[in-house]
This record gives C-alpha cells, structure tokens and sequence, in this order.
C-alpha cells in the first residue's frame, strides 16, 4: 500500500513547482484586485486550489509570497546599480549616490505594494526587522560602500553604518508614504530632499 501512495523525486518536485505557479499567480491577481492588505493567506489558498497547509509550507507570511513575486525584479535592479557604479567609478561620490538613490526609488514606485507586504511582514516579526530582509540587506551594503567613499573624501567622523541604516529608514513603507502622500513630495523631491541631508546639497 506504501508503493501506490509513495512518490519519486522528480514527480514532488513537479508538484511543488506546480503549487508555487499556482499560489503566485492566485496571489498576484488577488493583490492586485484587492491590494496586499486586505488579501489574507485563506484567500490566496483557495484562490490558487490547494490546501491552507500546502500553502504555508510553501510560504509562512504574506511578505515571502511578496518578496518571491518580486525576486526577479530585484536581481534587475542590483544588475542595474552595479552597471551604473561601474560606469561611473570617476563620479563624485554624491552624485553616485544619487544616481543609485533615483534607481532604487523608481523601484520603489513601480512596486510598493509588494515591497511594503514583504516589509510588513518582516516588521511583525521581532526577531527580523524589515532591514534584514534581503533587499535591503544588499541596498545596506552598497549604502555604506558609496558613505565610506563619501567620507574619504570629505573627512567625516559620522558612521558609515549609522548612516546607512538611517537612510533605509527612510524607504520603510510607512516613512516614505508619509513623504509622497502627506508631505506631498514627489519621488524627484525625495531624492533631492535625502541628497540636502546626506550630501549636504
């Protein structure tokens, strides 16, 4: 009986590609007819036809279905930062600054919805700020590349380190929701207002 309900490799792993089509394609319709917040993990199971439990042995949060709709975007977009760092290895260290600060906050606008999921998610858990996660763990690095560079050349004591992870605060969904939609800043403004802070022009 063992032998008829058993199942080779190759047959799980068809199934669990299967499954993760399924649950991202369901999820991506339902976001966007909905938005992340108001869709639940209950909706995305039976939207995508599989059991609650299939689903969150797949994905334990909103934010890692999130993270996984988005993770091919993100591969772009450090393709994209390290061409242009390369491009411009001669360029001021501000002005490459702000020239990674305009890519990443175009980014940030084409797919807020879901960077905000993954964000949210990672923020309810205590033990995993949403800076650990792994967009902006990778963003951190190059922040802090570009600040050192910066305060080689304007022999600054303030920490590299600090100031990274102070302006990463600043993209945290709620932060820069406050700056587009309160403020009224558009993402150009932003840029320009981060630069006057972190550039000092």
């Amino acid at each position: 009986m063992k032998d008829n309900i058993k199942k080779d490799g190759r047959s799980e792993r068809r199934d669990a590609a299967e499954n993760r089509r399924r649950i991202l394609e369901a999820a991506s319709g339902l976001f966007g007819q909905h938005g992340v917040t108001q869709v639940s993990m209950n909706q995305i199971a039976q939207e995508a036809r599989i059991g609650p439990g299939t689903l969150y042995r797949r994905y334990s949060s909103k934010g890692e279905i999130c993270l996984d709709l988005i993770k091919d975007q993100i591969d772009g977009l450090f393709k994209d930062i390290e061409a242009y760092l390369q491009e411009n290895l001669a360029t001021p260290p501000d002005d490459k600054l702000k020239g990674v600060l305009n890519l990443f906050i175009q980014f940030r606008e084409n797919k807020n919805q879901l960077l905000k999921g993954v964000e949210d998610s990672a923020g309810s858990v205590k033990s995993k700020p949403f800076i650990h996660d792994p967009l902006y763990l990778r963003l951190h690095e190059i922040y802090v590349r570009l600040f050192e560079e910066q305060s080689v050349k304007a022999d600054s004591a303030a920490s590299s380190v600090f100031k990274a992870d102070m302006l990463l605060s600043l993209f945290k969904g709620d932060s820069y929701q406050l700056q587009r939609e309160v403020r009224g800043y558009s993402p150009e403004q932003i840029v320009e207002q981060i630069c006057a802070v972190f550039c000092g022009k």
